[in-house]
């Protein structure tokens, strides 16, 4: 799951969203299973399940927007969609400027993969997606930081020898380890960051939040979103 870390304030917009209006779903659609774009064009993935079983619950007509990642709390404050669904887990740093539902992931781990498992990632080069907190966690680690615009970019610059490992949300890397043909070899423990995946919502916004953490709370109660946790992520996935 990504975590944006905030490099610049943004203020939030004073206007509520009007419920007699569609409630535009901002995502990202580059990071499966998360979310992505399927063979027709749509948005896919754990998310689209998810929210989609949200807008119903809360009797919400609801609507997919995609854009790029470092651009996602920007385009929520302009008004583009009216809320964030796009793995972007829940940090003090990020509250200052957005309100957050309940998460709908439990706090998850992020991880590094190699070429090798024997690199010392405290003072390799190391990839990692622009605005995250993975990035963050590197530039802090002493080891030299190498930022892209995407996660595919993160990791291609591991095959192409610009960087040594790729840093990022383990449940992204699992397949992409585990389809490399022996290629890529997870290297040292698992990092725990963040508080676990919300929808990012204005301030303003109240009433949305209200209804969401409504919906996010009863499938909690009901089972249904371990149902999706599992789908997605696999049996061993850590659930509610």
């Amino acid at each position: 799951m990504k975590k944006l870390i905030l490099t610049t304030a943004v203020l939030a917009l004073t206007a509520g969203v009007s419920f007699a209006d569609t409630i535009r779903m901002g995502t990202e659609g580059a990071y499966p299973p998360y979310n992505f774009i399927n063979d027709n064009g749509e948005v896919d993935g754990f998310e689209r399940d998810v929210g989609d079983e949200l807008c119903a619950r809360a009797e919400l007509t609801c609507e997919w927007v995609t854009t790029d990642w470092d651009s996602i709390i920007p385009n929520l404050q302009s008004g583009n969609y009216d809320l964030i669904i796009a793995g972007m887990s829940i940090t003090e740093e990020r509250r200052e400027v957005l309100a957050f539902t309940q998460n709908y992931i439990p706090p998850t781990a992020s991880a590094y993969i190699g070429l090798s498992d024997d690199i010392d990632v405290s003072t390799a080069v190391i990839s990692a997606q622009t605005g995250t907190i993975q990035a963050a966690h590197v530039a802090q680690s002493g080891a030299t930081l190498l930022e892209f615009a995407n996660p595919d970019e993160s990791v291609a610059a591991v095959r192409n020898g610009e960087s040594d490992a790729v840093f990022a949300d383990k449940d992204f890397l699992v397949p992409i380890q585990a389809e490399s043909n022996g290629q890529f070899s997870f290297i040292g423990d698992d990092v725990p960051l963040g508080d676990g995946i919300g929808i990012g919502l204005r301030k303003s916004d109240t009433e949305l939040k209200a209804k969401l953490d409504t919906a996010i709370g009863s499938m909690k109660d009901d089972g249904s979103l371990n149902v999706l946790i599992k789908k997605w992520f696999g049996e061993d996935a850590i659930t509610y």
